[in-house]
């Protein structure tokens, strides 16, 4: 019995041991589980803490970017409105042959400076569309060797008023015409070229160009402050410019190479650059614009203008609240022999569809009251009208955007118009034949006719000037060149760079100026 007794001791003892064991190994793991789950509440938490901050910053960012959306669209559709009279006139004038050729220069100064405007307003809104990948490139034959020159004298110009030499240096022979997107390629020149005469304050502007296998090789070199070497990388950034930039406290966006990288690579080249600070700059632009032979020139680009056409009369309904875009379109579109009848809101359309029975409507889209997206769902809804139609706007973020009316992006024209892209477009749509008559094509020199020189007057009268300058006296300066004016009209090149720089304060230009004619002199 005793052994019996010990036996069964032992086994309730192992038995009340495990149990024992058992109990706190369960309880030990109860509360690791409890603090494993505490600790994953509270990394929940804070995520979704983490969660909500980011969906704040989100939408805080988001109201940023439409109200930075809506600013551009604002400033730009102010712009694009007196731009499509300005630039829509110059091309009816551009067409009169009654016009002589001293004129005609002038309209083609006109419309070259309209659009330099243009593509300014053009680049805020390229940003935009290059980052929401909605950028398309409108790519046409191009007379490449007036496109440059066009360049060039505008550049000489400006260069020559800050007191600058600006030197063009074509490498070997250039096609008469490529195939490129005019507006972006122009864009990209403008923007470095003008950054190049605008930084420097003395010295030159040199433009190199090569053409090569169907590639065109630009540099652009300047004798400006330079760029240090650590903020190369940082230049082309938005709003963003080199610390030497700043000496001269000149005006800008601080866009203009930020647009000029990103069209670069949306054409598939390159855009490099060098520079050292003290030493000048130089932007290296390698594109591909592939050169039109004769026999393609031929079928895409006929010398011929617009009389008339063929055929039974067609009515069109003018729909903006702008008088002054009524009256462009009327001035186009009557001499060709449509019917145009006026509308200055969506309710006017409205009322006047029955009656005018219109086989085109261009419809503006800001206008007061119903707007012309509004318009158009009333005449579809309707079944008012089948006639063809077509957008005109100055707002355009709308082009190419998804609509319920069925406007695509080739029924979109945004303002300033394109003549000929509209009648091309009035052309295919009501299936019209034109009649056309040969225009002879302009003759175009193979270089910028120069600019007056500068002839400086006698050393003593440059001496006295520089004296002034050097005191800052901008009355005895102005005095000084009216008395130079009065020398004789040999002098007035020289006075009237002066007075432009003067006007500025630039004085270091017209230093710049006066050394340059003193050594001239000597």
């Amino acid at each position: 019995y005793q052994r019996a007794f010990a036996a069964l001791l032992l086994v309730s003892g192992v038995v009340a041991w495990w149990l024992v064991l058992t109990h706190k190994s369960r309880q030990v793991a109860q509360e690791e589980s409890n603090r494993q789950t505490e600790l994953l509440m509270q990394e929940i938490d804070s995520h979704r803490r983490t969660d909500a901050l980011l969906q704040q910053a989100k939408l805080t960012a988001e109201q940023a970017n439409q109200a930075k959306s809506r600013y551009i669209t604002s400033i730009s559709h102010e712009l694009r409105t007196p731009l499509n009279s300005i630039l829509g006139y110059a091309q009816i004038l551009d067409k009169d042959e009654s016009i002589p050729p001293q004129r005609r220069q002038a309209i083609n100064a006109i419309r070259r400076s309209g659009d330099h405007l243009l593509s300014l307003v053009e680049g805020t809104l390229d940003i935009a569309r290059i980052e929401s990948g909605k950028l398309s490139l409108d790519v046409r034959p191009l007379d490449f060797q007036d496109f440059i020159q066009q360049l060039v004298g505008m550049f000489e110009q400006q260069a020559r008023h800050k007191g600058l030499d600006f030197h063009y240096v074509p490498d070997g022979a250039l096609p008469a015409m490529v195939r490129a997107d005019e507006r972006r390629l122009r864009q990209i020149l403008l923007n470095i070229l003008g950054n190049a005469v605008k930084f420097t304050v003395s010295g030159s502007v040199t433009l190199h160009l090569r053409y090569q296998r169907e590639m065109a090789f630009f540099t652009i070199e300047d004798t400006g402050p330079g760029i240090a070497p650590d903020e190369i990388s940082n230049i082309f950034e938005p709003f963003s410019r080199g610390s030497a930039a700043h000496v001269g406290a000149t005006g800008g966006t601080g866009l203009g190479l930020t647009i000029a990288r990103m069209l670069t690579d949306v054409m598939g080249g390159e855009l490099n650059v060098l520079g050292r600070l003290g030493e000048g700059s130089r932007f290296d632009v390698r594109l591909f614009l592939p050169s039109i032979h004769a026999e393609q020139l031929v079928k895409e680009l006929p010398q011929v203008q617009r009389l008339g056409y063929v055929g039974a009369r067609r009515r069109i309904l003018v729909v903006d609240n702008e008088q002054a875009d009524r009256e462009l379109l009327v001035n186009i579109l009557e001499p060709l022999g449509f019917q145009v009848t006026k509308a200055a809101s969506g309710q006017q359309c409205l009322e006047d569809l029955r009656r005018v029975q219109p086989d085109v409507i261009f419809m503006d889209l800001a206008m007061p009251g119903i707007d012309g997206w509004e318009t158009l769902r009333r005449i579809r809804a309707g079944k008012l009208s089948e006639a063809a139609i077509a957008i005109i706007s100055a707002n355009a973020f709308e082009k190419g955007a998804e609509n319920d009316v069925g406007i695509t992006i080739k029924d979109f024209f945004t303002k300033p118009l394109r003549v000929e892209e509209l009648l091309d477009w009035l052309g295919k749509r009501l299936e019209l034949e034109w009649i056309r008559v040969n225009r002879p094509a302009p003759v175009v020199p193979t270089f910028p006719s120069p600019a007056r020189a500068i002839i400086a007057p006698d050393p003593a009268q440059l001496a006295a000037l520089n004296e002034l300058i050097d005191l800052g006296y901008m009355r005895g300066i102005l005095n000084k060149l009216d008395e130079i004016e009065k020398l004789g009209d040999v002098h007035g090149e020289f006075v009237q760079v002066m007075r432009t720089l003067a006007g500025r304060f630039q004085f270091d230009a017209m230093k710049e100026v006066l050394r340059k004619s003193a050594d001239a002199i000597h």
